[in-house]
């Protein structure tokens, strides 16, 4: 009798952990992530101030050794539907046809205008370098960031990205990601990448953004310069997007853009070693930010890896003791959890144009993406942060 007591007090416990876990969980999708779905509706019933006469813009693209990219990306990005705006491709330190694509491109569109990163420069972290010479080779008040291998999905993408440039404002996230293709890694690249934007943008929308891509993203010009540029943090390879974006955005200065036709499509990895590379230079940088939402983004998939864990515990035991009504609980708790995680996400991928064919994965990702991401930062332990400073 005392057996049977002691275990049900121990399914009973395990009950309050996982119900604890599934409400923290409700939380984040319902009360966090759900924002952007909110905001998309705001947007649709014209409850959001957008401008609707365009400021100057200064679009700068840094590339290397993209020559393919520059010849099938740049045209889209030099036809935007927008009043005035020049491109600055910065050419760092290109072996193959690049400078022949920029040259033939700058005699068609008079508005392209391209320098090059000094070869001296080896000491110094060169994107960064790069993107300072992009930047003060800039004329216009407003500067927007792509890469070469990225291409809008419309020639209304500058607009859409140009509408949030109010007042108040001195910083907007764009979306991006990989075009589709049918291969895992990319499958698995563009979830982790369409979740991730889903987190940034959500706090975003929240008043407390922390990071931003350079795939799609925009800022003043001044606050380049008030910011002093990337002295902060200029012995570090990376962190001219994300970084930069977590010291200089506030909560009353950032907006998000979330338009469908202003997403940014991503060239995708053929190597997982280069999907590997690019997460290990994040995970490099975001170790600097301030404020706590890395912390709170760390205890949401904690929370949701330790709600599946008690219940796969819970399962067992209220078998061993027959224990049936827990039983029930411990296995519809997950699947809810999982339903509504589905749904937002789906419903966000929706609104942001973006194809939700991941469902049937969801239960694999959310599991698989935590594991692989501790994986990538004890191997960053392993080789230790010199390998990721300049040299």
């Amino acid at each position: 009798m005392n057996t049977i007591l002691t275990l049900n007090i121990f399914v009973f416990s395990l009950l309050t952990i996982v119900v604890a876990f599934f409400f923290i969980q409700l939380y984040y999708y319902l009360g966090l992530y759900s924002r952007i779905n909110r905001y998309h509706e705001a947007c649709q019933n014209d409850e959001i101030n957008f401008i609707t006469e365009y400021p100057s813009v200064s679009i700068i693209i840094c590339a290397q050794d993209e020559s393919d990219n520059l010849r099938n990306n740049l045209p889209a990005i030099l036809e935007q539907d927008y009043p005035e705006f020049e491109v600055i491709v910065i050419n760092d330190g290109s072996t193959d046809e690049s400078d022949d694509v920029l040259k033939i491109l700058s005699a068609k569109y008079k508005n392209l205008y391209h320098t090059f990163t000094p070869d001296s420069s080896r000491y110094l972290s060169r994107k960064k370098l790069s993107m300072t010479l992009g930047i003060k080779a800039s004329k216009h008040p407003w500067l927007v960031f792509t890469e070469a291998n990225c291409v809008p999905e419309s020639n209304q993408w500058l607009k859409l990205m140009a509408r949030n440039f109010t007042q108040r404002t001195e910083v907007v996230l764009g979306y991006s990601n990989f075009s589709s293709t049918d291969n895992w890694l990319n499958r698995y690249a563009t979830f982790d990448l369409f979740f991730t934007t889903v987190r940034f943008f959500s706090y975003a929308l929240a008043r407390k953004p922390y990071m931003g891509m350079g795939r799609n993203m925009a800022y003043r010009r001044e606050l380049f310069f008030k910011q002093k540029g990337y002295s902060s943090h200029l012995d570090l390879l990376r962190g001219e997007d994300n970084l930069f974006i977590n010291q200089v955005a506030t909560p009353t200065n950032t907006r998000v853009e979330i338009s469908a036709d202003a997403t940014m499509h991503i060239k995708p990895y053929e190597r997982y070693k280069d999907w590997k590379e690019e997460k290990m230079n994040y995970f490099t940088t975001s170790r600097y930010y301030k404020g706590v939402q890395r912390f709170a983004l760390g205890f949401e998939t904690t929370s949701r890896l330790l709600l599946y864990l008690f219940s796969s515990i819970g399962i067992i035991t209220s078998i061993l003791s027959s224990y049936w009504i827990a039983l029930g609980l411990f296995i519809v708790l997950p699947f809810i959890q999982i339903g509504t995680q589905s749904v937002v996400l789906q419903k966000t991928a929706k609104n942001m144009g973006e194809e939700f064919k991941f469902v049937k994965f969801l239960p694999l990702f959310n599991i698989a993406i935590p594991f692989q991401i501790l994986k990538f930062k004890i191997g960053l332990s392993m080789l230790g942060k010199q390998e990721f400073r300049r040299r």
